[in-house]
């Protein structure tokens, strides 16, 4: 992944990536909602209003900004695609709460990873700040995602 040294090109990366996270969470919620289980269904809604705020918080840093709309091709994701755009391939009827959480827990280690990388590879000072503020946060919900897991022990 090259390393992003601009602020404007930063925060649109952060606003693309907490939209992502905020769909599917609300996605998520939705499905756990069909499912019959309100208690994951409400948690997830949470985890997509936090994200909300997260993508609130990087457009308001962006007002002043000059910042680019970037093809899907010109985004510097690690693997091609937005961390948080988590596939919902498996997401039917079959869909478990254990397999949901997991999901989400996947695609939150995948965006505190870009943040971190990143904070660690940047050379601009004002980007180190924010990445490093939005890894912290996106190192919460892996935190917050791990307790549930443990009320949803795997079967086996």
């Amino acid at each position: 992944m090259a390393s992003i040294h601009d602020p404007a090109l930063f925060l649109a990366h952060a606003c693309a990536l907490e939209e992502d996270a905020a769909n599917r969470f609300a996605d998520l919620s939705e499905a756990m909602k069909i499912y019959g289980n309100a208690d994951v269904a409400a948690f997830f809604g949470k985890m997509a209003e936090f994200s909300r705020l997260h993508l609130a918080d990087a457009r308001k840093r962006s007002a002043f900004r000059d910042v680019p709309a970037l093809a899907p091709e010109d985004f510097q994701w690690p693997e091609g695609e937005s961390p948080e755009a988590a596939s919902m391939e498996g997401s039917h009827y079959l869909m478990t709460v254990e397999y949901a959480l997991e999901l989400a827990l996947d695609s939150e280690k995948r965006g505190h990873a870009f943040y971190a990388d990143v904070a660690a590879t940047t050379t601009d000072p004002e980007v180190r700040m924010m990445a490093e503020e939005f890894a912290s946060e996106e190192a919460e919900h892996v935190a917050e995602l791990e307790r549930w897991i443990e009320r949803f022990p795997k079967k086996g």
